[in-house]
């Protein structure tokens, strides 16, 4: 199978410039949903010159009803986030947030925006530009909420004419200057001071504006998650000292059950009520600030952080509890240095995953062929070490390039997880491709010394050990999306590391999927039980086309779900004329003269016509494929099945639910994954399971991960994963229960049982 190895290889190179899922939208400086219309703004008043104030700015005006999210959302949401590409001598900073309003949410406090906002960024020029077109790009990404939570985001691009860096571009400069005036500010003269407790923290504000006097005060901590903000502070003022400012505002303010910090300080927004129409009358107009920045120290030492949250060994030692952010937590912005002995922890789970990926079902068929290449070398010792060796290098060296691309992805804003190749509908149809013709070749319908130039079939003898280092990068294409037990948490943990220390991680997880057949080539004792190249080879060959086919089939079953029926039945039309386009191009080999010639135009040409005929079902975006994309999620187990017990998630769906007091079981899945559907029907699907959760009235809810979806890349982040399949329980006011990726019903029974009452 070496040169075998080598020609799909080439193949799949091939078809990679339109089976990935590269992002091809046009950029441009509006963007409307059905819920905002968003405008990337620039106001440079004195032009772009080093020296001159100048900002940028998203624009977003929500329809009637819907809002969008603070620094700190609140109890639930997320900010929006902006990611720039400047031309060279622009430098962007951070957003300017104005004052968020308080946005009630049924037992829920939001913090965020209604109406027309302008988020603000300080633009800094270093250098004068050139004296031509300049080209501002924006990533945005927010989440929209009204009854339901939207994730939304868009692509923006400005360019601003030759001469712009000279002169004024001031259009929108009321707007700016509206924004502004509702900037939070620091107060001369202001104190705070702030002390825990057993409760609550204390915050002690003197030197606030008189205008505030005896009103009531907004707090917004900068921080998310460590103080309550659906618990109202019990607050009170105190007489003022003199008539420049208020009296002394002092507030008990309630911890946040989901608090995992205990910060030596804390930064915080102060906001004063609207005054009465009759205290304005009496007041005249007003100098007072929208809203005031403050920052104090903490004194006391912070009580428990877990305090009313389940222990990690809570249900039995058969769950974790994820030591990640809440579902609705702001993206972290630093990460901290992991250890060294967490890097080792990582890399041994790493190694021990690699090495149960063997096992799984989508990368049997690719390394059964590598079994087959050894029994063919099992007398050559020195060949077999060489090739074990070359197999090693090809597996390392491919999931260290996987892990690479998606972490420059995941870096560039991109929401991905590991196996996003798998979400793209044109790749699993060349995959399919892939497999059908290595079937084909298994079973002698052809062989690929017909198909490619003769230089290709002669180079296996100059150079062997590229195939079987091939042979390492088709084993990895193929095993990428399945996820082993103990991966999962190592994966999750190494994208959090920095790049090196993570690219080290999926080192140990490829040298873990290639350790047996590596130790298998340097210790060739046990060839000695093989008997000597025969026909017996020919039998087994042919009995490897088995799993080729079943992987087709496998994956035609997934081509289905991203893409519905009819573009599944499509590509297997294209497959059979194939299939037959290969007989006819071997019969032609027979033909002499202009016979050989058409018969073999007219099977390149049917290809081509298939492949053209079926495209663009691959290509219609979901709304357009006439299904809904099957959830693979179904405890039913039928391609599109949901049962009434397992409804659809999404951070709104489980936000209400939470809120509710209810606890929910999430099933992270994708049709893709092998480990996902063998848990389904080996527990998620058993009666005993069903009635446990029932009994329990935890609500189940699938995200299928199908299809790329950003919303659950995010919320598999938060989680500290990567992939599928995870499983995790919720409850409020508690962090994420995480259990193993692989389930048994005992295992299930048991972490429902043990949920806190």
């Amino acid at each position: 199978m070496r040169l075998h190895a080598r020609t799909l290889f080439a193949f799949l190179l091939a078809l990679a410039f339109w089976a990935f899922p590269w992002r091809a939208a046009q950029a441009a400086s509006v963007v409307t949903t059905d819920q905002v219309r968003a405008e990337l703004m620039v106001h440079a008043p004195g032009g772009l010159r080093a020296g001159e104030p100048a900002w940028l700015g998203l624009k977003i005006v929500h329809k009637k009803g819907w809002h969008t999210y603070w620094l700190n959302p609140g109890d639930s949401g997320l900010p929006t986030q902006l990611q720039w590409q400047l031309p060279a001598g622009l430098q962007a900073g951070d957003i300017e947030w104005p004052v968020p309003h308080r946005l009630p949410i049924g037992p829920l406090m939001n913090h965020g925006y209604e109406g027309t906002l302008l988020l603000a960024v300080p633009l800094k020029v270093t250098q004068a530009p050139p004296d031509a077109p300049l080209t501002i790009r924006l990533r945005a990404d927010w989440l929209v909420c009204e009854n339901v939570c939207i994730p939304e985001g868009g692509d923006f691009s400005l360019t601003l004419p030759a001469g712009a860096a000279r002169s004024a571009w001031a259009r929108e400069a009321p707007l700016f200057d509206q924004t502004r005036a509702l900037l939070p500010v620091a107060w001369p003269g202001a104190k705070p001071s702030a002390r825990v407790g057993p409760t609550g923290l204390t915050l002690d504000l003197q030197g606030l504006p008189k205008e505030w006097q005896g009103r009531k005060l907004s707090v917004f901590p900068t921080a998310a998650h460590v103080l309550s903000p659906s618990v109202e502070p019990q607050a009170q003022w105190r007489a003022a000292e003199a008539s420049t400012t208020a009296g002394a505002w002092q507030g008990l303010m309630a911890y946040s059950p989901q608090r995992m910090e205990a910060p030596a300080e804390m930064s915080f927004v102060v906001a004063a009520a609207e005054k009465t129409p009759a205290a304005q009358a009496r007041s005249g107009p007003s100098s007072e600030p929208a809203g005031i920045l403050l920052t104090a120290a903490v004194a006391g030492a912070w009580p428990a952080a877990d305090a009313g949250a389940p222990a990690a060994g809570s249900l039995g030692g058969a769950v974790t509890t994820g030591a990640v952010e809440p579902s609705n937590a702001a993206p972290a912005h630093t990460t901290a240095p992991p250890s060294a002995s967490g890097w080792w922890a990582a890399a041994a789970f790493a190694l021990l995953g690699g090495l149960i990926l063997n096992l799984m079902p989508c990368v049997f068929p690719v390394l059964s062929l590598k079994v087959f290449g050894f029994a063919a070398d099992a007398h050559n010792r020195r060949v077999l070490a060489l090739g074990g060796l070359s197999y090693t290098a090809g597996v390392v060296l491919s999931f260290t390039a996987l892990a690479a691309l998606l972490l420059a992805l995941r870096a560039s804003g991109e929401q991905l997880g590991w196996g996003f190749q798998l979400q793209s509908p044109p790749f699993v149809s060349a995959l399919a491709l892939l497999f059908t013709l290595m079937a084909l070749n298994l079973l002698g319908h052809f062989e690929f010394g017909m198909l490619v130039p003769d230089r290709w079939v002669t180079a296996r003898a100059k150079s062997p050990l590229v195939d079987h280092f091939l042979t390492g990068v088709l084993a990895v294409v193929v095993a990428s999306p399945c996820t082993a037990p103990f991966m999962g948490a190592s994966l999750g943990v190494a994208m959090t590391m920095p790049t090196a220390q993570a690219l080290g991680v999926f080192v140990a997880l490829g040298l873990g999927m290639a350790l047996p057949y590596l130790l298998l080539s340097l210790m060739p004792g046990w060839a000695a039980r093989l008997p000597p190249p025969g026909a017996w080879m020919l039998k087994v060959k042919h009995a490897m086309a088995l799993p080729m086919l079943a992987t087709v089939v496998w994956l035609l079953w997934v081509l289905g779900h991203q893409a519905g029926v009819d573009a599944a039945a499509a590509w297997l039309g294209v497959l059979v004329l194939l299939a037959f386009a290969i007989g006819a191009w071997g019969w032609a080999a027979g033909m002499a003269g202009s016979g050989r010639t058409v018969l073999r135009t007219i099977a390149a040409l049917t290809v081509a016509a298939s492949v053209a005929w079926a495209w663009p079902l691959l290509q219609a975006p979901a709304d357009a494929r006439g299904t809904a994309p099957a959830s693979s999620g179904s405890t039913a187990g039928a391609p599109g099945a949901t049962v009434a017990d397992w409804a659809p998630w999404s951070p709104q769906a489980l936000a209400e639910e939470l809120a509710q007091g209810r606890t929910v079981f999430v099933d992270y899945t994708a049709a893709w994954c092998v480990t996902c559907q063998v848990n389904k029907r080996s527990t998620l699907r058993r009666d005993e399971v069903v009635q446990a959760l029932r009994a329990r009235g935890v609500v189940t809810m699938q995200a299928d991960w199908t299809r790329r979806d950003e919303a659950i890349t995010r919320e598999l982040t938060r989680l500290g994963r990567t992939g599928v399949p995870v499983y995790a329980f919720y409850r409020a006011g508690a962090e994420p229960v995480l259990l193993p990726e692989l389930l048994t019903p005992a295992l299930m029974i048991q972490a429902v049982a043990e949920l806190p009452r």
